[in-house]
């Protein structure tokens, strides 16, 4: 297979991922053209792998944790930070539902909202969540916990 090749079949499944990861289609484009850069000058290396698409996902997964420590996005960010509040109830309730839900999404730490969309969105085990993010499976376990719990109180407050 060849990097072209793998672009063509792969670049919409890892936009929807990063959009799932950042709550932002531009943010997400940006995350995605960085992580397919590094793919591509490390190509050797991902299609020797077991799974290349874990590879890449485990990139873009990182590139996600870091965005703020310094990166790339740090120094090129020339909007400011989505609203995490609710957009007003204008809209039709699923509309209104699905903002809302953003913007808990949008509190959690990065690494927790990783973990909550490699599990739901990409239906990973938690063997594979704990291969992307290069750590024990009892802490992706504890992770989506953590993230599950601070979830439900946000709900039983509201």
């Amino acid at each position: 297979m060849t990097y072209e090749e793998f672009a063509d079949s792969r670049l919409d499944a890892l936009l929807r991922y990063a959009v799932m990861l950042t709550g932002d289609p531009h943010t997400a484009q940006d995350l995605v053209q960085e992580t397919m850069v590094r793919v591509q000058l490390s190509w050797r290396r991902v299609v020797a792998s077991d799974s290349p698409d874990g590879y890449v996902r485990k990139i873009l997964t990182n590139q996600f944790i870091d965005l703020r420590r310094g990166s790339w996005l740090r120094r090129v960010l020339l909007r400011a930070e989505p609203d995490p509040v609710a957009a007003p109830s204008d809209h039709a309730q699923e509309s209104a539902e699905r903002d809302r839900i953003w913007g808990m999404l949008s509190r959690l730490p990065r690494r927790q909202r990783a973990v909550l969309v490699l599990r739901y969105y990409e239906d990973l085990p938690d063997q594979e969540i704990a291969d992307v993010l290069g750590c024990a499976v009892g802490t992706v376990r504890s992770s989506i916990s953590r993230a599950l719990a601070t979830l439900r109180a946000e709900l039983v407050e509201a």
